[in-house]
């Protein structure tokens, strides 16, 4: 593996080899060298990590992931974000991973080639042309090294505005056609859970890198069609094409349900087990849950569906050229897919998916993390309508519909998007005191400091401003939002929430064997992403991973990654504690009650913690860990 260690105090960088079976486990490995456990998350010393899998180059897509191991200025232990299909062009530079360390004393991208190394002050721009944010700044970058991009068919990921002023940045990938100086329709991703945007930039002062150049793939065999069909008969009796297309349907199209992708196929499925209003609609009726839906249904997925499925068939993928999944709908020109989408719809009092698609472009543009800022939106929507604040405190003139018993669809939705507007532009400007209160601390810093500054509210509503969103809890301060998805496992005591390292369906049993479901899942999870694999991919790939590794880069996979987390964390004093806010622990009760469990029935707070220590104690067990 061709390792870049870069250390940006003095400008000056080196290449070296390193045996990894892949960045995550390296990452690990160089965070434990650095000691950065006991470093605040932007202490120059902490290392930032950004690199590719094993398997890149070859006739088996999925596996051009770039993966970032990061301190996170959230969850204040280690963290891993994703980023699709930019390592297809990034490994032509013939750099594996990228070890960045160090502050620049001015912003600097750093441009990787296969004929070398470059670090270049630049100021980023945000607004450029008719662009803005961090679509803007990559625009600018192509169109002033344009001679670099169409010399290196190279790609760029960039930080947005929200990177230098929040704690929620992320990092931005758009692919280009450098020859026309355009975008490539769909081509866009984003690592983004746990802010490693915010990271590099403020942790390294780097607002970018470029990659490209005329390196392949690292080991022959994954060009060896007659090996990968051989190991694909040898586990499910099919060749590895018709393998991939029936294990990836749900993510191109499903004839049986006549649509396709996150967004098309979640909604039809989850139904009435969708999180609306900031989770409040777990606390509803399913009948009533039920009405929502079919609302949803009408205004805000068939509009999508019948544009990208049915007029237009609009599908690309991210970048991945060998891919033929074709994940990415674009609907007019912008990505859909359902997390952000939803995030931004109805899990803010938004039905119409038309409002949806300027918030989801916003938040883009600022490269922020979609789903952290529906839990943000919500939060403080919530928070105006218990009376807890004030419209004027977060900058806005009005008060959002957030009840769903009274919500008119057609009417409030447009309401609450307009305002969702306001807020997020507000929460990056950190335009009141409230908003910089939550965009340099997160949501579980500022909703103590919240109860601090406006007691008296508190005490009259009888609600804690904490109450009122859905986090997992690290440590003293670190924390992090679920995913959209009604599920226990999502704010359960793993060690790496906010990706699907944990049993994240909506269902529930009791502590041990959830917890033996989730640890089963998260070390999977990890091992996928070290490879630098897609999830959407994982249904062919987890079978013969093991195979993979053994034979194509002559090593065993390191089962022991999920457990090297777990200790990080608590050398970090970052280890996973009880539930503070009461949504989060009702996530778990409702849906006890929604399957009709019979021995959980959580009456009081004990009965809470007592699931959440058997959970955890049954995690800790299965990894041979001793916690304090």
């Amino acid at each position: 593996m061709k390792v870049l260690r870069i250390n940006l105090s003095d400008n000056s960088w080196r290449i070296e080899d390193t045996t990894a079976q892949g960045p995550v486990t390296l990452g690990v490995k160089v965070h434990n060298e650095a000691n950065s456990w006991g470093l605040d998350p932007f202490d120059p010393q902490v290392p930032f990590v950004i690199g590719m899998g094993p398997f890149v180059g070859g006739k088996m897509p999925g596996f051009h992931r770039l993966m970032v191991v990061f301190k996170s200025p959230m969850t204040r232990t280690l963290h891993v974000a994703a980023l699709g299909g930019a390592a297809y062009k990034f490994m032509g530079s013939g750099i594996d991973v990228v070890i960045i360390t160090g502050k620049s004393k001015s912003p600097v991208v750093a441009f990787l080639s296969s004929d070398g190394v470059e670090l270049r002050v630049v100021e980023p721009i945000f607004e450029y042309g008719n662009y803005h944010g961090a679509y803007a700044f990559t625009k600018y970058l192509l169109d002033t090294y344009r001679e670099f991009f169409v010399k290196y068919n190279a790609r760029a990921v960039v930080v947005g505005p929200a990177a230098l002023s929040t704690y929620n940045g992320a990092l931005v990938s758009i692919d280009v056609n450098p020859l026309k100086g355009e975008f490539r329709p769909g081509a866009e991703d984003f690592a983004a859970r746990g802010g490693p945007g915010t990271a590099l930039a403020m942790g390294h002062n780097m607002v970018g890198i470029v990659a490209g150049g005329t390196y392949r793939a690292r080991y022959a065999k994954v060009n060896d069609m007659e090996f990968i069909n051989k190991v694909m008969i040898e586990s499910f009796k099919k060749p590895f094409r018709q393998v991939m297309d029936e294990k990836t349907i749900k993510y191109r199209f499903d004839p049986g349900i006549g649509t396709g992708g996150t967004f098309g196929v979640n909604y039809p499925h989850y139904r009435e087990l969708l999180p609306l209003f900031g989770y409040k609609s777990i606390y509803l009726p399913r009948e009533v849950r039920a009405q929502h839906v079919e609302a949803i249904l009408r205004l805000f997925w068939k509009p999508f569906n019948d544009e990208v499925f049915v007029r237009s068939k609009s599908w690309y993928n991210c970048g991945d050229f060998g891919c033929s999944v074709v994940c990415k709908k674009v609907w007019h020109g912008k990505k859909v897919d359902y997390e952000p989408f939803h995030a931004m719809g109805p899990f803010i009092g938004n039905y119409i998916f038309e409002e949806a698609v300027p918030l989801v472009d916003l938040i883009d543009q600022y490269g922020l993390d979609a789903i952290e800022m529906g839990h943000v939106v919500a939060w403080l929507f919530d928070s105006l309508e218990h009376g807890l604040l004030k419209p004027e405190e977060v900058g806005l003139n009005d008060k959002p519909v957030f009840d769903p018993l009274r919500f008119n669809p057609t009417i409030d939705s447009r309401k609450n998007a307009r305002l969702a507007d306001e807020l997020i532009r507000g929460f990056v400007g950190r335009s009141t005191e409230v908003l910089r209160l939550v965009a340099e601390n997160g949501i579980r810093a500022a909703a103590r400091k919240l109860d601090e500054m406006f007691h008296e509210r508190v005490l009259k509503v009888g609600r804690s401003f904490r109450d009122l969103v859905v986090y997992a809890a690290y440590g003293g301060s670190g924390y992090m939002t679920p995913n959209l998805y009604w599920a226990p496992g999502m704010v359960a005591p793993m060690y790496v929430l906010g990706r699907y390292w944990t049993n994240y369906t909506p269902t529930f049993m009791g502590p041990e064997d959830f917890a033996k479901s989730s640890l089963g899942r998260a070390v999977m999870e990890a091992l996928i992403d070290d490879a630098g694999l897609c999830r959407f991919h994982r249904g062919w790939v987890e079978p013969v991973l093991d195979r993979l590794y053994t034979e194509v880069i002559g090593m065993q996979p390191n089962k022991d990654l999920y457990k090297e987390f777990a200790e990080y964390s608590m050398k970090a004093n970052a280890e996973p504690t009880p539930w503070e806010s009461e949504r989060a622990r009702d996530v778990v009760a409702t849906m006890a009650k929604e399957i009709g469990s019979k021995e959980w029935i959580f009456e009081d707070y004990e009965d809470y913690v007592n699931w959440w220590r058997r959970f955890k104690a049954t995690i800790d067990a299965g990894l041979g860990v001793i916690t304090r």
